[in-house]
């Protein structure tokens, strides 16, 4: 059996750093009315888990993030089409850089 996921959406993002900030959330009501939103997971502590941008319905880029113990960012999976970019980060949470 899956888990269910309980999600919470918003209408944009701002920054360029991983996880992404979100901003302006959006009731589910509000969605009906709305071509592009994101969509957005937490895990137990409270942290992005996984964040999806939705055009028109579909998952049009996804990120997944995983985390240290300290609450450092560790990885992000990001997914663009068919494009998959794995993301290293260093203790501070930033990309390592191959």
């Amino acid at each position: 059996m899956s888990e269910v996921k309980e999600y919470r959406y918003f209408l944009t993002y701002s920054g360029v750093r991983m996880p992404l900030k979100l901003v302006e959330p959006l009731a589910e009501s509000e969605l009906g009315n709305r071509n592009t939103y994101f969509r957005v997971s937490y895990d137990a502590s409270g942290r992005i888990a996984t964040c999806e941008k939705l055009v028109y319905g579909e998952v049009e880029l996804s990120h997944q993030y995983a985390y240290r113990d300290d609450g450092s960012l560790m990885h992000a999976r990001v997914e663009l089409g068919d494009e998959v970019t794995e993301v290293d980060c260093d203790e501070n949470g930033a990309p390592l850089r191959a």
